[in-house]
């Protein structure tokens, strides 16, 4: 009963008129902020935050997490219109959003991707409500030996993403490694691989190998096209809406979606960029199709855009329960709520509960006003793809440029983003997928530190890595992911045997 009476006090602050304003115009902010490239929400929550000065805590938190849910929607349209992920959380988004909008589907997969999302970030806000306290309990278990075997069967979700060569996945994959390991070792704090380049010292940045091997990569095999003669404007047919059969084929992936992503945004440093990977993966081994996957499976919009919203409701647990961000955003959140004298952690729903739970419940009132903005502005993104080719590809090139060099303001990113971009074309060419090495490259630096920090532990003994009951099932978990392709196309081909059996006998 607490609990109940604290939730409705907080919608009773939500619900103040001001409190409104503050929740529609983060909203509206996130969106336009998540469309651009290279700002993303943290980016923009940072940009912002001197703007909260002399603002009530409430009204400013709210604001600000209006903008980090709502730069989730906004990631959607570029990625699926332009092949453009505004964060490298929107990358999944692209590999099938992009094939549905070429095929003229494109309003279709802007309204499934806007209903997934309100319905994931819905669900993952009632968890939050419920059963904040025990996942964070849950997630206080995992050391790094548990976070290592974690990543390592995040890892084995690349069979999955390997098209028709599971050779050419593991290559894609192992260079994602050799990407990550660029920049300073946390543990000896010597530079590794940096080539002298300062701005290699901190790595090479996600959202710039993001934006080439999808973006720019896309334009130039689009230039090879139309030097062929072969591209064409990308046609609109039929409505602007899905079909029943889509939504039926979506409903399932959108609610495992919205539970993986919640559950991979509560451990602190996961990300929503694991979690749209992992709901794609497993919407993919699901599948009775998986070849369809990459060309224009609605499935594979619904599940990373539902797993996306997830991760944004999971990733508050951590950081208002323990005080500790489970993202790059819910970190410079933190920041704002230090900069109000206001410490999250196990004290602060008893000491700050209308803060709290007023900003849990706005972001039930936030999901709600996005998902009526931007129902009504599909036909206006759709009608961006009606523009001619060379004027498109400009304008993505364009964006994508500016979009990158603003984050860092170095020219360094530019020549990055070109050499990804000329990567992403011979991935295109030589039919080797993208994702795995998009993956190893987020869970790199979290393997490698969490191996290195588990061994430490042990003295050297690797059998730490089955010494607890998380660990030991996450060992099972991934040999059934390593076999569960083996043993499945086996299955496929046991009757085309019985039947050459039984036409030889």
């Amino acid at each position: 009963m607490d609990t109940l009476n604290a939730i409705l006090g907080g919608f009773a602050v939500a619900a103040q008129p001001m409190n409104l304003f503050f929740v529609f115009l983060g909203a509206v902010m996130g969106t336009v902020i998540g469309m651009l490239p290279g700002i993303g929400p943290a980016a923009g929550i940072a940009l912002l935050l001197p703007v909260t000065f002399g603002m009530e805590p409430v009204s400013a938190l709210i604001m600000l997490a209006g903008i980090y849910y709502g730069a989730m929607y906004g990631n959607t349209a570029s990625a699926i219109l332009i092949n453009t992920p505004g964060t490298a959380s929107a990358a999944m988004t692209t590999v099938d959003g992009y094939p549905l909008a070429k095929s003229g589907r494109g309003g279709a997969a802007l309204a499934i991707a806007a209903i997934a999302s309100f319905i994931a970030g819905t669900m993952g806000i009632v968890i939050l409500s419920l059963l904040a306290v025990p996942f964070a309990t849950f997630a206080l278990r995992f050391g790094p030996a548990e976070y290592f075997m974690l990543m390592a069967f995040s890892l084995t979700a690349v069979s999955a993403l390997t098209g028709k060569s599971p050779a050419k996945g593991a290559m894609s994959a192992v260079f994602g490694l050799m990407i990550a390991s660029i920049g300073i070792d946390l543990q000896s704090g010597q530079a590794r691989f940096t080539m002298g380049i300062p701005e290699f010292l901190d790595g090479v940045g996600l959202l710039v190998v993001i934006v080439g091997l999808f973006a720019v990569g896309e334009c130039l095999r689009n230039v090879e096209k139309w030097f062929e003669g072969t591209l064409q404007p990308i046609p609109i047919k039929g409505k602007l809406w899905f079909t029943k059969e889509e939504w039926n084929r979506s409903v399932g992936p959108i609610t495992r979606g919205g539970l993986i992503g919640f559950a991979v945004g509560v451990l602190p440093g996961a990300g929503g960029t694991i979690a749209t990977i992992l709901a794609y993966a497993t919407e993919q081994k699901l599948s009775k199709h998986p070849e369809k996957f990459g060309t224009g499976a609605v499935e594979g919009v619904a599940a990373p855009e539902a797993a996306n919203n997830g991760s944004t409701c999971g990733a508050f647990v951590p950081l208002l329960t323990l005080g500790v961000p489970g993202s790059g955003v819910t970190a410079v959140l933190l920041g704002a709520f230090i900069m109000y004298g206001i410490q999250p952690g196990p004290m602060l729903f008893q000491n700050n509960p209308d803060l709290v739970w007023g900003l849990i419940n706005s972001m039930y009132i936030g999901n709600v006003m996005l998902l009526i903005l931007n129902l009504p502005m599909i036909p206006l993104f759709a009608k961006m793809l009606y523009a001619p080719p060379g004027v498109l590809l400009a304008i993505i090139l364009g964006i994508a440029s500016v979009g990158i060099y603003s984050v860092g303001g170095s020219t360094t990113s530019l020549y990055v983003l070109i050499f990804f971009g000329a990567a992403g074309y011979l991935f295109r060419r030589l039919e080797i997928p993208a994702p795995p090495l998009i993956l190893a490259l987020v869970l790199g630096s979290i393997m490698e530190q969490s191996f290195r920090q588990a061994m430490t532990i042990s003295g050297g003994n690797p059998e730490i890595f089955v010494g607890s009951p998380i660990c030991i099932i996450l060992l099972v978990m991934i040999v059934v992911a390593v076999l569960a392709p083996l043993v499945v196309s086996r299955l496929k081909a046991l009757p085309g045997r019985v039947a050459a059996r039984s036409g030889t006998a």
